[in-house]
């Protein structure tokens, strides 16, 4: 049976919310989001006495969000609970931890701007990140942190927003979307035709009043389609969501299909590696049995970074892409090393 962590969080956790146009979008979702911050009893005090921390923001998975993972669970231990252990435990310095609700009605978020979910990237850079600074002790280091597509966005946005973050750690994130996305297009057609268009199906999700198991991977990849290739609005698809294949034949739509691979890290790498160059430190890893082939991408993204002379920590763990929580014990002290 796995342990269960029953330590009370001691040190401070803060909410409050954050209001910015930048998340206007088609979707409908407000553009008022809560925050939460947790800074242990050890980061407290060194504030009390003068002393700067640094930020680390947490990007979450999706279906999920930044609050949920200071959530109680059973047989797990919540981010507050594991950051107050390991400092506890002399293994990272206290850091100022940002878990911001990042959720959207298409069950998640891959930290882009897209018309259809908001201007996530920009909010990251322009809105939360100087929100943290005004209310906080920091040292004007920021890190980010993610598993699968907070992973993801933590790496893009390094590259998206050079000089902005000075420390990134991808857990099992989004690289490599031939491997990734192509072999499951044909289960989404499958799925989405029984309510006609990609758009007709988003449509009935909006208002049904629960989702069904295949829901959420149909859901996850109409959400990729809003990420990655949003079309102009028309009066029978509102949003903008069209799949990169074709519905009859399954045939990929190269047009389409190129704007999600301008999105892929594989492919970012070769324009946005500036952005990586700047870390302090780079930390990516992913299981060796990853259910989404990440690990393929993961590699080659790896042989890149090696090619280009981008400094980073690599390891491949036995592992898939589900319970990997444990992963966040090296990469917060790494993280927050990097951030002294």
């Amino acid at each position: 049976m796995p342990d269960h962590a029953f330590a009370p969080t001691r040190g401070l956790l803060d909410r409050w919310s954050l209001d910015s146009p930048l998340l206007a979008n088609r979707l409908g979702d407000p553009c008022e989001r809560e925050v939460l911050v947790h800074v242990p009893p050890e980061g407290v005090k060194a504030m009390q006495d003068g002393s700067q921390l640094g930020v680390i923001i947490y990007l979450a998975p999706f279906t999920s969000s930044g609050p949920a993972r200071a959530g109680w669970k059973a047989f797990a231990e919540t981010i507050p609970q594991r950051h107050e252990r390991l400092v506890k435990e002399g293994k990272m310095d206290p850091v100022i931890l940002v878990m911001p609700d990042t959720f959207t009605s298409l069950g998640g978020n891959q930290f882009v701007d897209t018309p259809v979910l908001g201007q996530w990237s920009s909010w990251l850079s322009k809105a939360l990140k100087p929100a943290v600074m005004e209310r906080y002790q920091t040292n004007g280091k920021v890190g980010l942190v993610g598993k699968s597509s907070g992973g993801y966005g933590a790496l893009v946005n390094a590259m998206l927003s050079p000089g902005c973050y000075d420390a990134v750690a991808c857990h099992s994130g989004d690289v490599g979307f031939e491997m990734m996305f192509q072999p499951t297009f044909g289960e989404t057609l499958t799925h989405v035709a029984a309510h006609g268009t990609a758009a007709d199906y988003v449509k009935h999700v909006q208002h049904a009043a629960k989702l069904s198991g295949p829901d959420f991977h149909t859901l996850m990849i109409c959400a990729m389609a809003a990420s990655y290739d949003a079309r102009d609005p028309t009066s029978d698809n509102p949003l903008g969501i069209e799949l990169p294949v074709e519905p009859r034949t399954g045939k990929i739509i190269e047009r389409a299909w190129n704007n999600w691979l301008a999105n892929d890290p594989l492919e970012m790498i070769e324009t946005h590696s500036d952005g990586l160059q700047s870390l302090a430190a780079l930390w990516i890893d992913c299981g060796d049995r990853d259910q989404y082939n990440i690990q393929y991408g993961s590699r080659a993204f790896i042989d890149k970074l090696s090619q280009m002379g981008i400094d980073h920590s690599w390891e491949e763990f036995s592992g898939t892409h589900s319970g990997i929580d444990h992963r966040l014990d090296l990469s917060l002290p790494f993280l927050a090393n990097a951030l002294q």
